[in-house]
């Protein structure tokens, strides 16, 4: 609702973001999922701001991917299916934002990865143009 003017409150809403992103809540996932939600519309409005942010949020979200990957509670198969998809749309989002920084970065962790679930949202940002 507040479209570009979101970046009068941006760090404050960055600190609630990254809390949001290291939680687990329930098998839901509900306010992981409202919350990637979020930062999407964020990154949307805010698109100029996010470079020097990309270091944290890029940080953050692939912990996210990490965790839901190795989740080993009671969160149903589609749930971290969407969790996993809208992290990689925020990773896309950023990496549009910053010129193709998130792509370079993340051809290390793609490398060095051996999990075919994490490489699989890795491979859909690298292809993204």
């Amino acid at each position: 609702r507040l479209g570009i003017l979101i970046v009068r409150h941006l760090k404050r809403l960055e600190r609630v973001i990254l809390g949001y992103l290291e939680v687990c809540d329930g098998p839901e996932e509900e306010a992981r999922l409202g919350i990637l939600e979020t930062l999407q519309c964020t990154i949307e409005h805010a698109w100029p701001r996010m470079p020097c942010r990309l270091p944290v949020l890029l940080k953050a979200l692939l912990k996210m991917i990490w965790d839901v990957h190795t989740d080993q509670g009671s969160t149903p198969e589609p749930v971290k299916a969407t969790l996993l998809q809208g992290a990689t749309e925020c990773l896309i989002l950023l990496d549009r934002c910053s010129e193709g920084q998130v792509k370079v970065l993340l051809e290390g962790v793609y490398s060095s990865c051996e999990e075919n679930r994490i490489r699989e949202c890795i491979r859909k940002v690298q292809e993204n143009t």
